[in-house]
């Protein structure tokens, strides 16, 4: 089990790259397209929906890889116990208000289908197409969270923290 997390992490993040390489396309084929007379419709439409479903595909990915900022100076000279009471209060609270985001981005995705709204460019665009990227990143990073809570209750080191503490040797 614990690899299919991982490889839904890693696919989250692949996503991610690949929303940005497709931001890199729509961009070229708009310059390509000024040089020779043409416009790309809705091009700034297109590249703003990739960059949303870009960062919010690799925010669970992120967090995983210890990417996300922590502000570490003072905590890491803490004591144990109350370095793991503040990260687990820390943890509780993220994963709480991602998982209010997480509801609300898939209600968000469900109003649009059901009252069929379209995006105003000159493409028009279902709104709920764009707006399942930003619900399945939010979903995934929720899982993570639950996924590195549930990590720190049973007493393990919470993966960031980990990747963290690889990333702090290396700086030595």
């Amino acid at each position: 089990m614990k690899s299919l997390r991982d490889k839904f992490y890693l696919t989250s993040g692949y996503l991610s790259g690949l929303c940005i390489i497709l931001i890199m396309l729509i961009i070229l084929a708009q310059i390509v397209g000024r040089f020779f007379g043409f416009i790309v419709p809705s091009a700034e439409d297109f590249s703003g929906y990739a960059l949303a479903a870009a960062t919010f595909f690799g925010l669970a990915y992120t967090f995983r890889e210890g990417g996300h900022i922590r502000v570490i100076l003072v905590i890491q000279n803490w004591p144990p116990r109350l370095r793991y009471l503040q990260e687990l209060s820390v943890l509780l609270l993220a994963f709480a208000l991602v998982s209010f985001m997480t509801f609300y981005c898939g209600h968000m995705v469900w109003e649009s289908y059901i009252f069929e709204e379209v995006s105003y460019g000159y493409v028009p665009i279902p709104l709920w197409m764009p707006q399942v990227p930003l619900a399945l990143g939010m979903f995934a990073f929720n899982l993570a969270l639950l996924d590195d809570l549930i990590r720190m209750l049973r007493g393990r080191t919470p993966s960031y923290r980990t990747h963290e503490d690889e990333l702090n040797l290396e700086e030595v």
